[in-house]
């Protein structure tokens, strides 16, 4: 049995090759489109989703419901009796806060067992990031409760950035407002924006043209880096089917930084619905967001 039980989110867009070798828990978030429900027992693969989003597809999203995490947790605390639950950020979702109130209810009902909920203040491989910061503290020997303090020292030093095509997908979802998307919706200005210290998605800047797009994630990774330059030995980017362009993000952070491990993936539904196809993100430790 392992020291103790690690559980994420689907938002977290972990591979899955990732999940399975760590042993992760993973609670999954539901999504609607074209009229079907996917995300709890019917996936869809990714490439089909952001075709279905550039035809003109339209998804919508849930959280995970507090009845959802109890039933999660009540299978999980069979084989481990501590779990650290590092959920996706309450400022996007009220998925945290139903794993809290599921964990409260089951830790009355079954005294024996310690669940943690964090709410990492994080969205996509950013939550993914600090999973895998836990991960590797957990394989180091460290206890849960060692663990959690870490996460929540450092929490505030886990930086996202992204660049999307548009505002329009994270303007429908309620992610950013009509103000913002119309100021950063312009012909050939790509709008940048990360996640602040309430884990919300805020609009911090618009520059003209796709690769001068890219090359501003990775000037902003050179400003907040700081003191925390050794911290970053693996980098984590995902995108919302943009391959080519994740990967010369990559190229630009090997050459400047000399950083040679990365995690790429795709970004999952879940987020893709709000953020849209096309969309870079860039996650790494800095001294602030």
């Amino acid at each position: 049995m392992e020291q103790f039980k690690i559980v994420t989110d689907s938002t977290a867009d972990l591979p899955q090759e990732y999940i399975t070798r760590h042993n992760l828990g993973c609670l999954n978030l539901s999504y609607i489109l074209d009229g079907v429900t996917y995300g709890q027992e019917k996936e869809l693969d990714w490439k089909e989703f952001y075709s279905m989003m550039r035809s003109g597809k339209m998804p919508t999203t849930s959280q995970v419901n507090p009845e959802e995490a109890k039933a999660y947790f009540e299978q999980e605390i069979k084989e481990n009796k501590e779990i650290l639950y590092l959920a996706f950020s309450s400022g996007l979702s009220g998925t945290c806060n139903s794993g809290m109130l599921a964990a409260e209810e089951v830790m009355d009902e079954h005294p024996d067992c310690k669940i943690v909920v964090i709410d990492t203040l994080c969205a996509s491989l950013g939550e993914g990031l600090i999973v895998h910061k836990a991960i590797q503290l957990r394989e180091q020997g460290k206890s849960l409760d060692e663990t959690t303090q870490w996460v929540r020292e450092h929490i505030l030093n886990l930086v996202h950035v992204f660049t999307v095509d548009d505002l329009y997908h994270l303007n429908r979802g309620g992610r950013v407002s009509k103000t913002a998307a119309i100021l950063g919706t312009l012909v050939s200005v790509k709008p940048q924006l990360h996640v602040d210290n309430e884990g919300h998605l805020i609009l911090i800047g618009k520059i003209r043209g796709r690769r001068k797009s890219l090359n501003g994630l990775v000037d902003y990774m050179e400003e907040k880096m700081g003191t925390f330059r050794k911290d970053n030995d693996i980098v984590f980017i995902s995108h919302g089917d943009a391959l080519e362009d994740a990967e010369y993000v990559r190229d630009l952070i090997k050459e400047r930084f000399g950083i040679q491990n990365f995690l790429i993936n795709n970004i999952g539904p879940t987020i893709g619905s709000h953020a849209g196809p096309g969309t870079i993100a860039l996650f790494f430790m800095g001294e602030s967001r």
